[in-house]
């Protein structure tokens, strides 16, 4: 079993840089795909991106190619993402995920942080 626990969130300007973490519980975190996801008031959780255990593998949704950046630091046991040129548009909870296989759909990750707040102003 493993816990997360993001940070980083907060609020900032169209065209700004955030920089989230998501600390993960226990000695096996290599084992895992993680992931982030994100999830608008109304709207259903949506991919971000995904990397898979050994950090050599990352996919992005086509929203946050070449603006986004997902990293791991197995050694830290710590998830990133770093989020550039933001838009209102990304304003979100943003969740970290851990599986055992990268994909990109939530049902395939069996544990979830609870969220860190992500608000880009005009």
């Amino acid at each position: 079993q493993v816990q997360l626990v993001e940070s980083g969130g907060g609020l900032v300007q169209a065209g700004g840089s955030l920089r989230l973490s998501c600390a993960a519980s226990g000695r096996t975190f290599s084992v895992y795909a993680m992931s982030w996801f994100r999830q608008d008031a109304g709207k259903e959780r949506e991919f971000v991106a995904f990397i898979s255990g050994s950090g050599g593998g990352t996919y992005y949704a086509d929203s946050v190619k070449g603006r986004f950046t997902i990293s791991r630091d197995n050694a830290k046991n710590t998830l990133y993402l770093q989020m550039n040129s933001l838009k209102p548009e990304d304003t979100a909870l943003y969740y970290c995920a851990a599986g055992y296989s990268p994909v990109s759909y939530s049902t395939g990750y069996r544990y979830w942080g609870q969220g860190t707040q992500v608000t880009v102003s005009s």
